[in-house]
C-alpha cells in the first residue's frame, strides 16, 4: 500500500487507526496494532493518572513503532494526563469531547502530533483553525459517545472533505476492508476503527462483553441519552430502563441519577451484561470472531486490497 498524508504524518505502514476506547484499549491492544502496521491507541479516559503512566511505559516496551493516546477533554484530571503524555514523549495525541484550542498549542510545543475527533463540519473547521494536524470525522453509526446530529459517515466524510485542507480520518461503521475502501473513496486519508478491535484477544474488555458484541444483531444498538452525552448502547436491561424513563418524560436530573457512576466500567470491563453500559457501534452485527489484533489488521488490509483490485476490473467498468 502506497504512503499517503496520514501514513507519512504518523510514520505508519497502513492508514488504519485503532480507536482509543475506554475500558477496552490498553497497552496490549495499542502495541499489537502498532506492531501490525497500524496506529495503536491507548484510551486514557478510563485511567487514573498513575495507570496511564504504567500503560505508556508498557506500550513503549512492547513496540518500537508509533502509538497514540486518546485524551477526552471531559476527563477530570486532564492536566495530570497532559503532564504524563509530555513526560513520556508520546508521539501522537487524539483529543476529543472538548475545545481543541485548549491543549493543542502546548502539545505541539512539545513536538506532539495532535488529532481532534469531531462529528460535524463546523467543528472540523474549528479544529483546523486551532492548529491540529488532522481530524477524525465520526458518523453516528459509531459506538460510544457520539454527535447529537446523527449525521452518517457516508454523508459526513465528503461534506467535511470538501472544505478541509488538513488530513481527514473517517470513523463510524467501519470494520472491514471494503468499508475502509469506501471511506477512502469518499475522501478520507485513513480510517479509525473501534468496535472490531473490541472483539480482539488483546482488548481489555471483559470476555462477557466481547461475546455480547458477537451476539449483537442488526438493530441491536441505539443512540440514546442525548440530554447528557449521546452514546450508542447495546439494548440490555439498563438500556430498557433508560427507554422506560424516556416514556415517562424523565427530567435530565433523573436520567443522571439512573446513569449513576461507573456504568461503562461495570458493563465493558467487569462484564455485567444486565446493569452495565455496553457501548458498541452498529457494525457489531458484522463481527463474529474474537481474534488477535494483528489478524484483524491483516484481514482488513487484505480485503481492502482485493476489493480495490476488483473495482479496477471490467466488472465495474461502465
Amino acid at each position: 500500500m502506497a504512503q499517503n498524508r496520514i501514513t507519512s504524518l504518523f510514520g505508519i505502514q497502513y492508514p488504519l487507526i485503532q480507536a482509543g476506547m475506554i475500558w477496552c484499549s490498553g497497552w496490549e491492544l495499542a502495541s499489537a496494532v502498532s506492531n501490525a502496521g497500524g496506529l495503536g491507541m491507548i484510551g486514557s479516559g478510563s485511567m487514573y493518572p498513575e495507570i496511564l503512566d504504567e500503560h505508556i511505559k508498557k506500550c513503549k516496551a512492547a513496540t518500537n513503532k508509533p502509538f497514540a493516546v486518546n485524551l477526552p477533554m471531559l476527563y477530570p484530571s486532564i492536566e495530570d494526563h497532559i503532564k504524563t503524555i509530555i513526560k513520556h514523549k508520546v508521539p501522537i495525541v487524539f483529543t476529543s469531547a472538548g475545545n481543541p484550542k485548549t491543549w493543542t498549542g502546548l502539545l505541539k510545543e512539545h513536538g506532539i502530533i495532535v488529532v481532534h475527533v469531531v462529528s460535524s463540519l463546523k467543528f472540523a473547521l474549528k479544529s483546523q483553525d486551532a492548529g491540529v494536524d488532522a481530524v477524525v470525522v465520526e458518523g453516528f453509526e459509531a459506538g460510544g459517545h457520539n454527535g447529537i446530529d446523527e449525521t452518517t459517515t457516508l454523508t459526513l466524510v465528503p461534506t467535511v472533505k470538501k472544505h478541509l485542507q488538513i488530513p481527514l480520518i473517517a470513523a463510524g461503521g467501519i470494520a472491514t476492508g471494503r468499508a475502509m475502501l469506501a471511506a477512502m473513496a469518499l475522501g478520507a486519508d485513513a480510517v479509525q476503527i473501534g468496535s472490531r478491535f473490541v472483539a480482539s484477544d488483546e482488548s481489555s474488555a471483559h470476555l462477557n462483553f466481547k461475546q455480547q458484541v458477537l451476539a449483537t444483531q442488526d438493530g441491536g444498538t441505539k443512540l440514546t441519552l442525548k440530554e447528557l452525552t449521546p452514546v450508542r448502547l447495546i439494548k440490555n436491561d439498563f438500556f430498557n430502563q433508560v427507554e422506560e424513563a424516556y416514556s415517562k418524560d424523565a427530567r435530565v436530573d433523573e436520567l443522571k441519577t439512573l446513569l449513576g457512576r461507573g456504568r461503562a466500567k461495570k458493563g465493558m470491563f467487569e462484564g455485567d451484561l444486565k446493569e452495565g453500559e455496553l457501548e458498541i457501534g452498529q457494525v457489531a452485527s458484522l463481527i463474529d470472531t474474537i481474534i488477535p489484533a494483528a489478524e484483524i489488521v491483516d484481514e482488513i488490509i487484505r480485503e481492502y486490497t482485493a476489493a480495490r483490485a476488483e473495482l479496477l476490473t471490467d466488472k465495474f467498468t461502465f
